[in-house]
């Protein structure tokens, strides 16, 4: 019993004293909060806005892939990040609403109650379209969107995303009269699965680098249902007068990004395989520009056997950070969760209809997809990142140890209760000397599964910046890598095994110590 104690303090001081450890490791000053959405194109453009403020002397903090609009937008309006790049027709469309807003100043306009400005337009535009294979478009006929319209048989791959957006399926659908049912996809696995012949027709950005490299034809919008989305920055108003050299080094990058230098920006990132930050750093240097956007002739070299990028991406600098992030997430989470449900169980342990709501209400929660809880709690918390994600673990590791606590204490005879009272224990005596001892091994087994719980469910809080070895899936998602998935996922595969090891290793001891005092 003195272990148990031992743990739940060690695991109580480390909920309380981690805070304050990350607090006092943060770069002193005030960092300009840059943000992006999950996919490639504001990977890079994220880079390049925190890099130019780097080089400006302003230090950053660097958000990558916290998710779809909505998300983002969050953040920005709560404070979580300063800046991100956006495009006019989204905002319009999706943050004010307003689609008759095309023009910075009327955006500004209606931007203005919300805290937020829009900016330093960058250069080139980068719309939706819809896009098919060349070869079956050309054997069906299909050059515009108003031919899809005799082709009922089509099967759509359509993001999520764009099946929820107001300028997406539902208007499209409508416009041009199509009645076809589309899958969810991810964007990037939609273009294996067009490769691959598994959907007909995808949602596309104009200046995704795969439209030529797949053979794909961007079907003309012949309806003009699409707006315009120029690149620009959405950034807190407060912005410019709160950090005038970061704006500063901001505005240099008006103008300076056309739809070629971005296509094959995204090409240098999906095609090539190279990292976010050095596609942003190359293109920012004035005498490795024209590198930066030009494509490889080397193609030997920039695709290296799949094995190789494995481990390339396996072994990468940011190993040991995701790791130690991932653990901090597990244990807080299963920490915090075994101090409510350990307590809680042996509360509600003699009541037995308080004790089945409880597991009842547990066993709900265990239901709700994590996304979703993600969500749900970033709007009640007003913000994203480590905070939300470790009440979701949380949330979702105490059905396990609540359970276990409950079914363990019942496995105490009733019979060695009375002998207890019978030699004038006293019900916390008897607690602590009798019954948690032999419940003990069930208890185990239920942080055991919350621990398998949580290292899997923690790659999901990477899409809401909390970090973690989700961020290399994440990642690999948006690019379609799956070395780079693999990079992610094989480490938490080994946090799982590590972690069954232990516990199995710590209930042994536990069976060991009870046969010798049962000896």
């Amino acid at each position: 019993m003195k272990l148990v104690h031992r743990l739940l303090v060690a695991l109580a001081a480390w909920c309380l004293l981690m805070p304050s450890v990350l607090l006092a490791q943060s770069p002193q000053g005030e960092p300009l909060r840059v943000g992006s959405k999950r996919f490639t194109e504001s990977y890079i453009l994220a880079e390049i806005v925190a890099q130019t403020a780097l080089q400006a002397g302003v230090p950053t903090q660097l958000r990558q892939g916290l998710g779809n609009t909505a998300i983002v937008h969050g953040a920005l309006r709560s404070g979580q990040i300063d800046v991100y790049a956006e495009y006019t027709g989204t905002i319009a469309q999706e943050i004010v609403k307003d689609a008759t807003q095309t023009t910075l100043e009327g955006l500004n306009r209606a931007l203005a109650s919300q805290g937020l400005a829009v900016g330093v337009p960058l250069g080139f535009n980068n719309g939706y379209a819809l896009a098919m294979r060349r070869d079956v478009a050309q054997r069906l006929g299909i050059t515009r969107l108003s031919d899809l319209a005799r082709h009922p048989e089509l099967r759509y791959g359509l993001s999520n995303e764009f099946l929820g957006r107001a300028d997406g399926w539902a208007g499209l659908a409508q416009r041009y009269g199509l009645k076809a049912q589309p899958q969810g996809l991810d964007h990037g696995l939609a273009y294996e699965a067009v490769r691959q012949q598994h959907i007909d027709v995808m949602d596309i950005y104009t200046t995704d680098a795969k439209i030529d490299h797949l053979g794909l034809l961007v079907l003309r919008d012949d309806k003009d249902y699409f707006p315009h989305y120029d690149a620009v920055l959405l950034y807190r108003s407060d912005l410019p007068l709160r950090q005038p050299a970061a704006w500063a080094a901001l505005q240099s990058l008006q103008g300076r990004i056309d739809e070629a230098a971005m296509i094959r920006m995204n090409a240098q990132a999906e095609l090539q395989g190279m990292d976010f930050a050095r596609i942003a750093q190359r293109f920012l240097q004035p005498d490795a520009k024209a590198d930066a956007i030009a494509p490889s002739s080397n193609k030997t070299a920039q695709h290296p056997g799949f094995g190789a990028r494995l481990w390339q991406r396996l072994a990468a600098d940011d190993l040991g950070r995701l790791v130690g992030q991932h653990l901090l997430l597990v244990l807080l989470s299963v920490g915090a969760a075994a101090l409510i449900a350990i307590p809680a169980g042996i509360l509600l342990f003699p009541h037995a209809r308080l004790r089945a709501l409880a597991l009842g209400m547990a066993g709900v929660m265990q239901t709700i997809p994590s996304l979703a809880l993600l969500a749900v709690l970033i709007a009640a918390m007003g913000v994203i990142g480590r905070a939300p994600a470790l009440v979701a673990l949380t949330a979702y590791s105490i059905l396990p140890i609540l359970s276990n606590t409950c079914a363990g204490l019942a496995e105490v005879s009733p019979g060695l209760r009375n002998a207890g009272l019978a030699l004038g224990m006293t019900k916390p005596q008897l607690m602590r000397w009798v019954e948690l001892p032999i419940a003990m091994p069930t208890i185990t087994a239920g942080l055991r599964t919350a621990c398998a719980i949580a290292i899997g469910t923690a790659t999901i809080a990477a899409f809401i910046g909390a970090g973690g070895l989700g961020e290399r899936i994440v990642t690999g998602l948006a690019l379609n890598d799956s070395a780079l998935m693999l990079a992610g996922a094989l480490p938490a595969a080994g946090l799982a095994l590590i972690s069954e090891l232990g516990f199995e290793l710590w209930e042994r001891t536990l069976r060991h110590r009870q046969l010798r005092r049962s000896a």
